[in-house]
């Protein structure tokens, strides 16, 4: 049995825990099936609304059959499939071992206060995966190194924006026609300069919201799902226009 205040801080938990996991890229039942896990492991019955924006969810003791009711706004977190697996692990060792609100806390506070990868070493890893992209659709080895630079000049420019918190439909316009323009110093080489311009931008294709849009609509979701393949939608048209400024551009040199 759980007393009005515990059952307000298990709440608080697991708004906290559901957001994270909602704003890090993760689907909605997923989010819904582990928070109502760690709630099973706390006796209480979890009942959610996960909306585009908010997480309203709801409390009830097992046995003294109080309700305790919140809301919250979903932030926004960095993408990382590592955090989230790991956040999911800890729902398991909830329930299996019936750990304790404090051990809880004290297992999700070590976990989203890891290290992060440094940010220049995902940009090289971006850089590396995107002139792979180019070699993928043939593009040679003068196209995959100008790729590779462009790709390293438009990443750094979209993290710097981001950290000035610059509206996220701007920073993928600006990004996507830095490193198209950049990419588009291939024209003056005798080399795949297409492929390379095409290539250039498709670190910034959201393939996690579109993923996550379609998957939410296949499992009932459908408001959030949509939300976010609009999200997504609005995201691949900022891409275009970016790369759109390029061409207009240099269209002489592709004629």
């Amino acid at each position: 049995m759980n007393s009005p205040n515990e059952l307000k801080e298990i709440t608080k938990f697991l708004l906290e825990y559901a957001n994270r996991l909602m704003g890090s890229g993760v689907h909605t039942s997923r989010v819904v099936r582990n928070t109502r896990r760690i709630g099973q492991s706390l006796n209480v019955d979890v009942k959610m609304s996960v909306f585009p924006r908010t997480i309203v969810i709801s409390v009830r003791d097992n046995i003294t059959e109080e309700v305790y009711n919140e809301v919250s706004v979903i932030p926004s977190f960095p993408i990382s499939f590592e955090l989230n697996a790991e956040l999911s692990a800890l729902s398991w060792d909830a329930f299996d071992n019936h750990l304790s609100l404090s051990t809880l806390w004290e297992k999700y506070n070590q976990i989203i206060s890891r290290p992060k990868m440094d940010p220049f070493c995902t940009m090289f890893l971006v850089g590396f995966a995107n002139a792979s992209f180019c070699a993928l659709f043939g593009g040679d080895w003068t196209s995959r190194s100008i790729v590779f630079s462009a790709t390293l000049i438009g990443f750094y420019l979209k993290q710097v924006m981001q950290k000035k918190h610059l509206n996220h439909y701007i920073v993928f316009v600006v990004s996507a026609f830095i490193a198209s323009l950049v990419a588009s110093s291939a024209l003056t080489l005798e080399t795949t300069a297409e492929i390379a311009i095409a290539t250039s931008v498709l670190y910034l294709v959201p393939g996690v919201p579109l993923l996550n849009g379609v998957i939410d609509i296949v499992e009932g979701h459908s408001l959030t799902g949509c939300a976010r393949l609009i999200q997504a939608l609005l995201l691949v048209l900022c891409i275009a226009v970016g790369l759109s400024g390029t061409l207009i551009l240099v269209k002489n040199g592709l004629l």
